[in-house]
């Protein structure tokens, strides 16, 4: 599966139970990597996509282990590392900014069996730069 992330510069995902920032560009561009694919989520995720983009979301509060390969996943208030061996992909979108944060994804678990693939940039909608990382797993000898 991809695993899809957003995150400040010190690797920030939420303050207080909420989310650091949203971005409607960002949200239509994640919608666009899944392809014909629906993206995964909670409902808590799921808030934030507009009523005409909900047909395309498979939203339930277990959905990291419900989804399969190949599936998208938009994590924003769990854990990851439960699931990595069935995650090929981890896909951070980082906002390019500070925000306050009380939880982070540690991204020294991207030290062990990942590489970088993929570096974009590009302009959100309230946000003048997102940058996109793409690790993918390594394969085992």
């Amino acid at each position: 599966m991809h695993v899809i992330l957003c995150l400040d510069d010190k690797n920030g995902m939420l303050f207080n139970h909420r989310r650091q920032s949203q971005d409607r560009i960002l949200r239509r561009y994640i919608l666009s990597l899944c392809g014909a694919r629906a993206l995964w989520l909670n409902g808590y995720s799921a808030g934030q996509f507009a009523e005409n983009e909900r047909a395309r979301l498979r939203v339930d509060d277990h959905f990291l282990a419900l989804a399969g390969e190949g599936d998208y996943c938009f994590v924003e208030d769990q854990q990851i590392e439960p699931f990595l061996d069935k995650i090929k992909n981890i896909i951070l979108f980082c906002w390019n900014r500070v925000y306050p944060a009380d939880r982070y994804f540690d991204r020294s678990l991207l030290n062990h069996g990942w590489t970088l693939r993929e570096t974009d940039e590009f302009a959100g909608s309230s946000h003048a730069k997102i940058t996109k990382e793409v690790y993918q797993k390594c394969k085992k000898s």
